[in-house]
C-alpha cells in the first residue's frame, strides 16, 4: 500500500488521511440522522448539507491563495485542530440534552468553513512529498481509504453507532480528526509558504490562479470538462432515490445497495490503477473514463431493472474513481508547486458549481418529463460535451512539457 520509495512522509500522510476518512465517513450517515432527530422539517434538513457546502463556492478561491502563502502542513493542522473543537463541543451538548437543530446548523457551518481550508491545503501537500512519476499510485492509495472507510465502511458504522447512542459517532469522529492532526505534524515539509513572488492582494493573487490556468491548454480542458460533466451527473442523479423506489420499485434498503455497489467498485478499481496507468496512455484512459459516463446515462435511462442498476453503479464505481485519481494526477503533475492551491481551489469551486447547477435542474426536469429523462438530458448534455472535448484530451497526454508561465499567461 505504501511502497518505500514514495518515503516515510507519504506514509505519514496517507494515516493521515484514512483516520480523517473514517471520521467523515461516520458522518455521512450520523449527520442527517441527526438532523432528522432534531427536526421534521424538509428546509431544514436539507439546510444542513448546504450549509455545509455553501463555504467552497464562498471561500473556495481564497483557500487556495492562502495555501499558496502559509505553511500548507500547518494550515491542514490547525483548521482540522478548529474542526475536532467543534466536533467536541457539538458531542458535549449531545451528551448534555443542550443539542438542538440551531446548535448542529451552526456546527455544520462551522465544519464546512474549516473543511475549505484544510481539504484544500490537505490536496497541495501529496506533491511536495513524492515524485511526480509516483503522484497516480500516490492519488490511488489515498483514494482506496477514502473509498473503503468514507464510502464503504464508515456509513454503515456510523448508522449503528448513532443507535447505540446519538453522541457516540460525533465522538469517534472526534477522536479521528484529532488523531489526524497529529500524524500530519509528522509530515517533513519545508517550513512557511511555497510562494516565490511578494505578498499581494489577495484578489490580485486569486485572479493569478485563475489566469494560469486559463492559459494551460490541458489543464483548461479538465476544468471544463469537470464543470460540465458534473452538471450532466447532479442533474442526472438529484432524483435518483426516486428513480430507484418509483421507477424500479426497490426497498429503501435495497436502495443502499447502489451506494454500496458504487464504492466496491471504487475500492477494486483503486487497486489496479498503477497497472492501468503505466499501460495506457492518459489521453486515452480519460476518454474511456469519460465514454463510460456517457454510456452510464443510457443505460439508466433505458434499464428496468434493478439488478441491472446495482450492476451499473458498480461499472460506475470502476470508472469514476479511475477518474478522480487521473485527473487529479495530471493536474498536479502540470501545476508548479506555488500555484496548486489556486489552481485546485479554481477546481472545487467549479466542481461544486456544477453540482449546484445540476441538482436545481434535475428536480424540475424530472417532475414535468418523468423520472428518467433526467438521465436522458445527461446523456445527451454529457455525449456533446465530449464530441467537443474529444481533440483536446489529446494534449493531457503531453503534460511533461513545461507549463506555461504564471507572467505569461496573466
Amino acid at each position: 500500500m505504501a511502497p518505500a520509495r514514495l518515503g516515510p512522509s507519504f506514509r505519514w500522510l496517507l494515516a493521515s488521511s484514512w483516520v480523517a476518512a473514517a471520521g467523515d465517513g461516520l458522518a455521512l450517515s450520523a449527520g442527517p440522522l441527526l438532523v432528522a432527530s432534531q427536526s421534521h422539517n424538509a428546509i431544514l434538513v436539507a439546510s444542513a448539507t448546504l450549509l455545509q457546502r455553501l463555504p467552497w463556492l464562498v471561500l473556495g478561491l481564497h483557500a487556495g491563495a492562502i495555501a499558496d502563502r502559509f505553511d500548507r502542513r500547518v494550515m491542514v493542522a490547525l483548521c482540522d485542530g478548529m474542526r475536532a473543537v467543534v466536533l467536541f463541543v457539538l458531542s458535549t451538548t449531545i451528551l448534555t440534552g443542550e443539542v438542538s437543530i440551531v446548535v448542529v446548523l451552526v456546527a455544520m457551518l462551522l465544519l464546512g468553513i474549516a473543511e475549505v481550508f484544510s481539504e484544500t491545503a490537505a490536496r497541495t501537500l501529496l506533491p511536495m512529498v513524492v515524485d511526480k512519476d509516483d503522484l497516480g499510485i500516490g492519488n490511488a492509495r489515498l483514494q482506496t481509504g477514502f473509498v473503503g472507510f468514507g464510502q464503504l465502511l464508515g456509513p454503515a458504522l456510523g448508522a449503528v453507532l448513532f443507535t447505540a447512542g446519538h453522541a457516540v459517532p460525533f465522538v469517534t469522529q472526534t477522536v479521528c480528526v484529532a488523531l489526524g492532526v497529529l500524524l500530519i505534524w509528522q509530515i517533513a515539509t519545508p517550513k512557511g509558504g511555497v510562494a516565490t513572488t511578494p505578498r499581494r492582494p489577495i484578489g490580485t493573487e486569486i485572479r493569478e490562479g485563475i489566469a494560469w490556468l486559463m492559459g494551460h491548454p490541458a489543464i483548461r480542458t479538465l476544468a471544463l470538462v469537470i464543470v460540465t460533466f458534473n452538471i450532466t451527473f447532479a442533474t442526472a442523479w438529484s432524483t435518483l432515490v426516486l428513480y430507484a423506489t418509483q421507477h424500479l420499485h426497490m426497498s429503501e434498503s435495497a436502495y443502499g445497495l447502489l451506494a454500496t455497489s458504487a464504492a466496491v467498485g471504487g475500492l477494486v478499481s483503486t487497486s489496479f490503477y498503477g497497472w492501468l496507468e503505466r499501460r495506457i496512455r492518459l489521453g486515452t484512459l480519460m476518454r474511456a473514463c469519460l465514454i463510460m459516463e456517457v454510456l452510464l446515462h443510457l443505460s439508466f435511462a433505458l434499464n428496468s431493472s434493478p439488478v441491472i442498476a446495482v450492476g451499473l453503479m458498480f461499472v460506475f464505481g470502476l470508472y469514476a474513481f479511475v477518474w478522480n485519481t487521473l485527473s487529479q494526477s495530471v493536474r498536479q503533475r502540470a501545476v508548479p508547486t506555488e500555484f496548486q492551491g489556486r489552481v485546485g481551489s479554481v477546481y472545487s469551486v467549479g466542481s461544486y458549481g456544477g453540482l449546484v447547477v445540476g441538482l436545481a435542474l434535475g428536480g424540475p426536469i424530472a417532475h414535468i418529463w418523468g423520472l428518467t429523462a433526467p438521465f436522458w438530458v445527461g446523456f445527451v448534455g454529457s455525449a456533446l460535451t465530449l464530441a467537443v472535448m474529444w481533440r483536446s484530451l489529446t494534449s493531457v497526454a503531453h503534460l511533461g512539457e513545461t507549463p506555461v508561465p504564471a507572467d505569461e499567461a496573466a
